[in-house]
């Protein structure tokens, strides 16, 4: 794996970014280092996996540890490539078993979910942390999150879980960038969450309906689409693919509708709207987004 990136010496790096880019990268491995032990909380994603490089860079392999959490929520591929990744970087991986689907809370599927599921993650990386004499535990969470409703940053704030990343401005864009430049296999890689985020508020959590949306996404992307969000409507798929793809989803519509009804579904329709991140979000009144989802604890 390839050192940090040194702006002034990689042209390829847009003129009005480097600077930027630099400043905020400089931020990021000073908080790291000081920091000194840390667990990286680990989804193999664009963002973490940044976060866990910049971390073994900054601090060395020994004082860094990947802890992803497993449950029915996260797809077996992202499990695989969480052991590949983590192992390329040279950090060791843990892998923590979470029990949120366990919490009548987060299974009723309320807008607050991913509060309850956060912190069960945050809560036992916390608890690993002190068994392995790590100071810090880490979330990958970058600047933009702070525009969307993301109530497990609340979860995050109230374990003391640090967000370098957020914190030195790295936007999702220049953590794409960063992540090239250093030769991070993630670097293009489409954006990701976990499972639940497929099911509408106020239907519930279930591993088998956790399972039936894995099997779909997945059998839409062996049909060539990179990126997709299978929406579960009970006995509906509703079908996310970036809006270019969307005459080649139609293309396919009997190849897509066949792996729908064979991963449970009675019905499969594709959204007009395309692939849009965080689409179960626009039910949400802006509002309640605003208050519920970033607030710091107690305000």
């Amino acid at each position: 794996m390839s050192d940090p990136i040194d702006t002034a010496e990689n042209p390829g790096l847009d003129d009005a970014l480097a600077d930027d880019l630099a400043e905020k990268l400089a931020a990021c491995l000073d908080a790291i280092r000081r920091m000194q032990r840390v667990v990286v909380a680990f989804s193999a994603g664009v963002d973490s996996t940044l976060l866990l490089a910049l971390a073994v860079d900054a601090l060395g392999p020994a004082n860094v540890l990947a802890a992803v959490g497993i449950s029915p929520s996260l797809p077996a591929e992202e499990r695989k490539a969480a052991k590949r990744i983590a192992e390329q970087i040279g950090a060791e991986l843990v892998e923590v078993t979470t029990e949120e689907l366990d919490d009548p809370r987060y299974a009723a599927n309320p807008a607050e979910r991913c509060y309850f599921c956060k912190h069960d993650l945050f809560g036992r990386l916390g608890e690993l942390a002190k068994r392995r004499d790590f100071e810090t535990v880490l979330s990958g969470a970058n600047a933009d999150d702070t525009g969307d409703f993301r109530p497990g940053m609340r979860a995050g704030l109230e374990l003391g879980v640090r967000s370098p990343l957020m914190e030195a401005g790295l936007t999702k864009a220049q953590i794409r960038e960063l992540s090239r430049h250093m030769k991070l296999p993630t670097w293009d890689k489409p954006a990701m969450a976990c499972l639940a985020s497929r099911v509408p508020y106020g239907q519930s959590i279930t591993a088998e309906r956790l399972g039936r949306i894995e099997q779909a996404e997945l059998a839409i992307r062996k049909l060539g689409f990179r990126q997709v969000r299978v929406r579960d409507h009970d006995q509906v798929a509703r079908i996310e693919v970036p809006a270019d793809d969307l005459p080649g989803l139609l293309e396919l519509r009997i190849e897509v509708a066949a792996a729908m009804k064979q991963a449970g579904y009675a019905y499969a329709t594709m959204d007009l709207l395309g692939f849009r991140s965080g689409s179960a979000n626009e039910v949400l009144p802006d509002q309640q987004a605003r208050a519920e989802g970033n607030r710091e604890p107690g305000r």
